[in-house]
């Protein structure tokens, strides 16, 4: 998570260490929202939320193109907002392949998967790939938010060492490089998260307000309450709604997690392999719900405008039992077509599809200043490295993107591109509706075309 601080003191509500960053609001500060008369656009977000090895391709393809077309059974959680998702069929991330490298599919697929280079085939420090796409667009916009971005996920895993056919756990592990040497290591505990994000800039203050509301049992809304009280008095009564909706999902949060850590153990686990974060949801449905919920109100609040996400690391064997999955995941994608994997496959394919549709109708749900919906102003790409986990090939990977990127995009449709269309191409155009311009990004050969509103 990178930390920038200017920010203007009127988007907190402060007190005792917490400094809650509010939504866009028509009544504070007529600067903020309002030029020339006119109502200033809300901001354009993007996130990049990434699954491992890869899918059942034939169960992730929707039937037909354009605007007219059938989902398939893994997408099927997407049918209620259907209408605001681009399906892409046909882009590849070629540096996600060998090209003489040798084995190492799933590391070089995650390295790859937004940096679009090919990452250097090392175990130990001398690790290289190249700077991401999300940290492209976070440097150039730093000084618009708190954060520049967000980096989550769900497993942790190492930075260093061996995880995949020589190449480094780093590889494996991040798919957000500051430069070609750093990967942004992400943070799975929804705790930290909410105190990053919640919580006062200077260091001491903020310990000092956790142990105090360790030790008295509040809230972090105790902290600002006298703050809020003087801005719902100020306010529209639109905006007090908006600003009641949004402290209340700050508390429900807030409960989840504290919920969650009375149920987990007190110091990590390791089950089937999986180092389970301190303080998470031992459902691990639960657990990415929760850190999609904290990327929404940050998202809401602006406090970035750029989010990774991994619902887990490449090449993850974690099990699904939740779902009557006992074996591990990176085991099953070596289904070599055995119909009863390939079944279980589509069954966790669909779990997780099933998890971004809650974080997406979330985002649909809440509306900005303007009227527009979160969504209607964010690109929310969701996909894999890898297409077919079985072959560990590059093309042709299972890519969406959810909203409207500001007005700037035409969702509502399936688009399949000629074989072999640079995956580089989309971030490029991605970037363009961010403000941020690149000539090239990897193998690009332009940008992407057929994505306008």
């Amino acid at each position: 998570m990178k930390l920038k601080n200017s920010i203007h003191r009127r988007t907190f509500l402060k007190g005792m260490g917490a400094a809650i960053a509010l939504p866009l609001l028509e009544s504070i500060g007529p600067a903020r929202v309002f030029a020339n008369g006119a109502a200033v656009k809300a901001p354009t977000r993007m996130a990049f939320l990434f699954v491992p090895n890869g899918m059942n391709m034939p169960e992730w393809t929707p039937e037909g193109e354009g605007a007219t077309f059938k989902l398939p059974h893994i997408l099927k959680p997407f049918e209620p907002i259907q209408r605001d998702i681009l399906f892409l069929s046909g882009l590849t991330q070629d540096k996600g392949r060998a090209n003489g490298d040798g084995p190492g599919d799933h590391a070089r697929s995650a390295a790859a998967f937004l940096t679009g280079a090919q990452p250097l085939k090392s175990e130990g420090s001398q690790i290289r790939a190249g700077i991401s796409v999300d940290q492209y667009v976070a440097e150039h916009l730093a000084n618009k938010t708190r954060f520049a971005s967000l980096e989550i996920g769900i497993e942790k895993g190492r930075q260093s060492g061996k995880c995949d056919s020589g190449y480094s756990c780093a590889y494996s592990n991040n798919i957000s490089w500051r430069n070609e040497v750093t990967p942004m290591t992400k943070e799975t505990n929804p705790r930290l998260v909410f105190e990053r994000l919640f919580g006062g800039a200077v260091a001491d203050e903020n310990n000092k307000s956790i142990l105090l509301r360790e030790k008295y049992k509040k809230s972090i809304l105790d902290f600002v309450l006298e703050d809020a009280n003087r801005l719902s008095q100020r306010v529209s009564g639109n905006d007090r709604q908006k600003l009641d909706e949004y402290l209340t999902a700050v508390r429900e949060i807030e409960l989840r997690i504290d919920r969650a850590e009375r149920d987990s153990a007190a110091t990590a686990m390791v089950i089937a392999g999986i180092e389970k974060p301190t303080g998470a949801p031992d459902d691990m449905g639960a657990h990415v719900q929760m850190m999609g919920d904290l990327m929404v109100l940050a998202f809401q609040a602006d406090v970035t405008r750029v989010c990774t996400f991994m619902l887990a690391n490449e090449g993850s064997n974690r099990s699904y039992r939740q779902i009557d999955v006992g074996e591990g995941h990176h085991e099953l994608s070596h289904h070599q077509n055995d119909p009863v994997k390939l079944e279980k496959i589509k069954r966790i394919n669909r779990f997780h599809a099933d998890q971004v549709a809650y974080i997406l109708k979330k985002m649909k749900s809440i509306r900005e200043a303007d009227g527009s919906s979160l969504l209607d102003n964010s690109m929310i790409l969701y996909g894999a490295g890898i297409s077919d986990g079985n072959r560990h090939n590059n093309e042709n990977l299972p890519i969406i993107v959810a909203g409207k990127g500001g007005g700037t995009l035409r969702p509502g449709r399936h688009i399949r591109y000629p074989e072999e269309t640079p995956l580089n191409n989309l971030f490029l155009s991605m970037m363009d509706r961010m403000g941020v311009h690149a000539d090239w990004l990897g193998d690009s050969t332009g940008r992407l075309r057929g994505l306008e509103a």
